[in-house]
């Protein structure tokens, strides 16, 4: 197998372009825009998978900044040091598509190199490292458009290329689906829910006499008539405690997750932390509650969570699964009455514990729901252990193939 080194411009259709900036009168309504969040979430982009911002362009800055299939979109900043160059590659559009002043957009002559090539080259150690090497900055890293592209690929031939790339390729085209059954599934779970016990739809509802709102045999109840309303805890100085091997779970582990059910933490803390926050088992119902406010998750993995969380142990009369449907359906009325004024909104055991939900007093259509929902989350989490598998596997290829070790 023959490999040759080229500068990244050799491979340009057309020179790179940062995007574009539009201030805030100009955002809500126009043409979906790609910001940094999505490339941090997604390593392919999927046009249509997520809800987008919108940018109010001129026909010329449509034309100028659009985005095509198969290109290639790099993070131009990033607070996180490993951030710093991520990229991402576009793979399916539905409608126009723009990217805004914190991306780079490369465009690659397609017959010179796969952009699914590489898109996974800058995935692999050497990639990101090359990345890395450009990056400058201290509290903000930042990458150029001139420094970028003289940043030195590794190219197999051609053949080889679409190899690599149609490899990697299978096992990102495996971990899609089963993020989108998660997505569907969940979905599921949360319809039911609402059906039931929102609208009042639940079965056999046409026989049950409606009393001010309420079915006859229902009744309002707080949270904490029903289960104990906790809160994690932070050894202090956290510095003191990191490196460990105990999962350490905080609020971006969660919205970085794919699913309801966290797996994977940045961090972890020694066995001595543990003492001084709260150890929970998987499958355990947390909510946050400072900085991204109310998001109910699970543990995914044994682990400690700081005090940005709030767990929810002893429960009677309803299952988890319930409670983690009702709290989300209940998220913005929390956050509402926390206030509006508040900067830094911040939930508490008392206020968790106090808030009401709508339930039978029979536990025939509780017992009911679980029954529905519960193997619902039981797919969920195992779809999203998979995943967990199918990324370890193609992490441990990836170096490979794109140093030559494996052969295509």
């Amino acid at each position: 197998m023959s490999w040759t080194t080229m500068w990244f411009e050799e491979l340009y259709a057309e020179p790179s372009r940062n995007g574009v900036y539009k201030s805030k009168e100009y955002q809500g309504t126009g043409t979906p825009v790609v910001k940094m969040n999505q490339i941090f979430a997604n390593q392919k982009i999927h046009a249509g998978d997520f809800e987008l911002d919108r940018f109010q362009l001129t026909s010329d800055e449509l034309r100028t900044f659009h985005l095509q299939t198969d290109d290639l979109i790099f993070a131009r900043t990033s607070v996180v040091p490993n951030g710093v160059g991520k990229c991402s590659l576009i793979c399916t559009l539905e409608d126009d598509l723009a990217f805004e002043s914190n991306l780079i957009r490369v465009r690659l002559n397609k017959i010179k190199a796969n952009p699914a090539y590489v898109f996974y080259f800058f995935q692999s150690p050497v990639g990101r490292g090359r990345i890395l090497s450009i990056s400058n900055g201290t509290a903000v890293r930042t990458i150029r458009g001139s420094d970028l592209k003289v940043v030195k690929i590794d190219l197999p031939e051609r053949k080889t290329q679409d190899l690599i790339a149609s490899i990697l390729s299978a096992y990102d085209d495996l971990i899609e689906n089963n993020r989108r059954r998660i997505a569907l599934l969940e979905q599921a779970a949360r319809l039911v829910y609402r059906e039931w016990f929102v609208h009042l739809r639940f079965p056999g509802h046409e026989h049950v006499r409606m009393m001010d709102g309420v079915p006859e045999g229902w009744e309002w109840v707080p949270i904490s008539s029903f289960c104990t309303v906790g809160r994690g805890g932070s050894p202090r100085p956290i510095k003191n405690f990191l490196d460990g091997t105990v999962p350490w779970y905080k609020i971006g582990d969660a919205t970085a997750s794919e699913s309801p059910f966290v797996f994977c933490t940045a961090e972890k803390i020694v066995e001595d932390g543990i003492r001084k926050s709260v150890l929970l088992h998987p499958q355990e119902l947390i909510l946050s509650n400072s900085a991204t406010c109310g998001i109910p998750c699970f543990t995914g993995i044994m682990g400690c969570i700081h005090d940005g969380w709030l767990y929810f142990k002893n429960l009677k009369r309803l299952s988890k699964w319930f409670l983690y449907c009702c709290l989300y359906a209940k998220q913005r009325a929390i956050l509402a009455g926390i206030g509006e004024g508040a900067t830094q909104k911040n939930l508490n055991t008392d206020y968790i514990g106090r808030q009401e939900v709508l339930l039978p007093v029979s536990p025939a259509l509780l017992d009911h729901f679980n029954s529905v929902v519960e193997p619902i989350f039981g797919q969920i989490f195992t779809l999203t252990q998979e995943n967990l598998q199918l990324r370890k596997a193609r992490d441990l290829i990836l170096p490979r193939l794109m140093n030559g070790e494996v052969a295509v």
